[in-house]
């Protein structure tokens, strides 16, 4: 029988509840025994929460996944008070263990649980002061990047998942739909720049036709790859997608749209949380789930505009020394950049990824002086898909943990212009010694809990982003640019980017700093608004990374001549994603181990 996903998880947390509550009342917990069965249960039941990140991580057994794959999280208040019920069941559990008689792994896992559902709850009061449509992951773009990239078509089989899944995007967008109306009824609304890069988002998936739509020609592109599909039941499960995205999927993106239409003109060119209710709070309460310190606005507005100073300074002796005397150093540095432009025709895309893939291999051979860890998964490079290039930044994905897909370093070329000069500094960051080394590693070690691999709780983003700008740092100090002054620039401006994103977050989310004023202090438009958008995940790169530098430096102070930069990074890659101060603690207890 197929029971829908809010009734079987209404049956499952109820069944949970009375089994948690029993065992409660029939003894007190026993503070040394089971944490990491326990840990594993609990993170199961977290996953199946999410269909989508069940999907993404493959946590299941073949039965249970593929159930999984078949659905959309509901996005309705009771999801969300099922998410916060099962945040307070695991705190509630965890305050049962006796921390001190755990394991040293044992007690990074609770910390790093304590920490997640803790934020978790902490974030509840502040979930619709974002926008639900935005133009970086609202479920507008989400659903047609899950199909058309990244729903698992292996086997014949795999077509009514993918089938079944796309059944229930129109209900899951007028969910989106109705708390987006009922936020706005409480004064909640997004920046008027946000809804719009959105309806335009909107507005190109209905120009496509439903044959033509991404959604179906990823369907048809990659079922193609299928072994064993007859080309009946091929084109039988095409028909049907066209068909359901012409019947179901258009009329709801017009709904979308319509809601886009009617909000539009009660939004404002005010672009920081400063304009809601109670948005310093929701704005505070965002610095410290993506920086995991407890560092206010202030303080980081002023460390980033040190920072700006600093790394300014090198650019203009670099610059200087290519005879570029002249103009800011923001000046010179776009004068540059126009210099080294390509030529329009012929499309000048295929070689610049060739460019990306050649920076990355170049990582792989120096890495090899500085990292004993290093993943088994291979790195790929790909252009954005053309649905959300416009608005999308370069990132990574990890690879799936059956080998089926490669991690994949993802770059927007929108164009017409193009950053010639971070190639190599986005290469290293995004995949080699990066994000690839950092989360593919994190996967495949053996040693870790499941749900440690996969990244079901973490350390949020000042660790992840903080040792990817970590890693372009590493780059720099160690002479990876030497012989290449315009590499070394696109080095140093990817440091000075992340500084400005201090300045400019803070300055538009505290100081009331306008959208304009964020542009003209030398961030692109388009990055500008991704931090109107996510308020706060700009700060975490820099304040991470400048955490691992300065426990690097006391530790190596500690050390001594036992200390070594491989040893350093082996410990960090092997704690893997976990908050800043959990980090701290792990790399001092290696550092004062004897030897």
């Amino acid at each position: 029988m197929n029971v829908p996903f809010e009734r079987r998880w209404a049956l499952a947390l109820a069944t949970l509840f009375f089994c948690v509550s029993a065992s409660w009342a029939q003894a007190p917990v026993q503070a040394t025994s089971g944490f990491t069965e326990w840990s594993e249960r609990f993170a199961a039941d977290w996953v199946r929460l999410s269909p989508e990140r069940a999907t993404f991580s493959q946590y299941f057994g073949a039965e249970e996944q593929a159930g999984f794959d078949r659905e959309l999280t509901p996005l309705t208040a009771a999801q969300r008070e099922r998410t916060a019920a099962l945040a307070r069941a695991g705190l509630a559990r965890l305050s049962g263990f006796d921390t001190a008689a755990l394991t040293a792994d044992e007690r990074v896992g609770a910390a790093i649980l304590r920490w997640s559902l803790q934020r978790t709850l902490d974030g509840l009061p502040f979930e619709d002061h974002g926008f639900v449509f935005n133009q970086l992951g609202g479920p507008h773009i989400r659903y047609v990047s899950l199909l058309a990239e990244n729903q698992p078509l292996r086997k014949p089989a795999d077509l009514q998942a993918y089938l079944a899944r796309l059944a229930q995007v129109d209900q899951r967008l007028d969910e989106g739909i109705e708390r987006s109306r009922a936020a706005a009824a409480r004064g909640l609304l997004p920046p008027r720049v946000v809804l719009e890069r959105a309806r335009t988002q909107v507005q190109a998936f209905l120009a496509q036709g439903a044959a033509d739509n991404d959604i179906v020609s990823g369907l048809a592109r990659r079922s193609a790859r299928i072994e064993g599909l007859a080309a009946e039941e091929r084109q039988a499960a095409i028909s049907q997608a066209t068909a359901l995205v012409q019947g179901r999927v258009r009329p709801a993106y017009e709904r979308v749209l319509a809601l886009m239409n009617e909000l539009h003109p009660r939004t404002t060119g005010d672009a920081g949380l400063w304009r809601l209710p109670q948005g310093d709070k929701a704005y505070a309460q965002a610095l410290a789930n993506f920086t995991t310190t407890t560092l206010d606005a202030e303080a980081i507005h002023q460390l980033g505009l040190r920072e700006v100073a600093r790394i300014e300074a090198q650019m203009d002796r670099v610059l200087q020394g290519l005879g570029r005397r002249e103009g800011s150093v923001q000046q010179r540095l776009n004068t540059l950049r126009a210099e080294l432009q390509p030529a329009a025709e012929p499309d000048p895309r295929p070689a610049i990824i060739a460019r990306y893939v050649d920076a990355v291999r170049d990582a792989q051979r120096r890495a090899q002086d500085h990292f004993n860890l290093q993943p088994r998964a291979p790195v790929d490079v790909r252009r954005v898909p053309a649905l959300t290039e416009r608005t999308a930044s370069a990132y990574y994905t990890t690879p799936t943990p059956d080998g089926s897909r490669p991690g994949i370093f993802w770059m927007p070329l929108p164009g017409p212009n193009f950053d010639l000069l971070r190639v190599r500094s986005l290469a290293v960051h995004e995949a080699v010694p990066g994000h690839h080394f950092q989360l593919a590693l994190q996967q495949e070690q053996a040693t870790l809990p499941r749900w440690r691999q996969r990244r079901i709780f973490g350390g949020g983003s000042a660790h992840s982003e903080g040792w990817a700008l970590y890693a372009e740092r590493l780059a720099l100090d160690q002479g990876w640019y030497e012989g290449d002054p315009h590499a070394l620039l696109g080095g140093l401006d990817g440091q000075l980017f992340r500084a400005r994103r201090l300045v400019v977050d803070t300055g538009l989310h505290a100081k009331r700093w306008t959208r304009e004023q964020a542009i003209n202090y030398g961030l692109p438009a388009h990055e500008v608004e991704r931090y109107i958008a996510n308020p706060g995940q700009a700060t975490a790169y820099m304040v991470g990374m400048l955490h691992i530098l300065a426990l690097r430096d006391e530790v190596q102070r500690t050390m001594g001549q036992r200390f070594t930069l491989k040893g350093f990074h082996d410990v960090v890659l092997k704690t893997g994603s976990v908050p800043l101060d959990v980090l701290s603690d792990v790399v001092r207890r290696w550092a004062a181990a004897p030897a």
